[in-house]
């Protein structure tokens, strides 16, 4: 049984880990290429796009794949549509792997919006020093707000077009209440802005902004494409994985 992970995520690493070593079972992953430095997992790992639709529909007859399981980003929309096209179109089942979203607590001063461009409209109104987590690939929804000042965190450097007035910090999480509390402490931020990624690597930016009483922009994420299956964790994607395998009983 030929098992294809769609990954990047932390996720997908886990859920590699726990199939990566089952006798019948060959495992690849496919990372985007986004990351200079990407963590691998293990199994076989291919790195770069697939050529849209048709090209992932090529690859998993190609490579006979017999299921898909997309553990993308939550917002990495385009390829979970395109997963979702291909394993039609292929006849591979398909799981979503997503990692459950944040949800406000009392003290918190959330504003969602529906994309960066929207996020960036609010702004004017909540701040003028931010903390800008949404990584480096959509800073050009900001690049027009010369009157704020951005602190952006990324994991690689972005590039043009970007915000006029910003300060750029390389760093990959996860990271401390601590640090995420003297950051905002030392570089005087007043207003977060930070896509609606889930997980606990990256939350303590939340309970810092809450405590500071800042107000947090929440861009909400992409929904999964209809009728595709969503489990939370990588453990359950597993337990899916074992149970499609009953079905491939003469596999290796």
């Amino acid at each position: 049984m030929h098992v294809l992970i769609l990954g990047g995520t932390s996720e997908a690493r886990r859920l590699a880990e726990l199939l990566h070593g089952t006798p019948g079972l060959t495992l690849t992953n496919s990372l985007a290429g986004r990351v200079a430095s990407p963590r691998l997992p293990p199994g076989e790992v291919r790195i770069g796009g697939f050529g849209g639709v048709e090209g992932l529909t090529a690859w998993l007859g190609e490579h006979r794949v017999d299921a898909l399981i997309d553990a993308t980003h939550p917002f990495a929309g385009t390829i979970s549509f395109h997963a979702a096209r291909a394993a039609a179109t292929a006849h591979v089942p398909l799981l979503a792997l997503r990692r459950p979203g944040w949800v406000p607590v009392a003290g918190d001063d959330w504003h969602e919006a529906a994309s960066l461009e929207e996020a960036a409209e609010l702004l004017p109104a909540l701040g003028r020093r931010v903390f800008l987590t949404t990584g480096r690939m959509g800073l050009a929804a900001f690049a027009g707000l010369d009157e704020l000042w951005f602190l952006v965190r990324s994991v690689d450097a972005p590039e043009a077009p970007h915000p006029a007035h910003m300060e750029v910090l390389l760093d990959r999480g996860p990271f401390t209440l601590d640090g995420e509390r003297e950051l905002l402490r030392r570089h005087r931020v007043d207003a977060v802005v930070t896509k609606d990624s889930g997980g606990a690597a990256t939350a303590p930016k939340l309970a810092a902004a809450r405590e500071a009483g800042l107000p947090v922009v929440v861009v909400r994420r992409p929904p999964v494409p209809e009728d595709v299956p969503v489990v939370a964790g990588p453990e359950e994607a597993a337990r899916w994985i074992e149970e499609l395998r009953r079905t491939f009983p003469t596999a290796g």
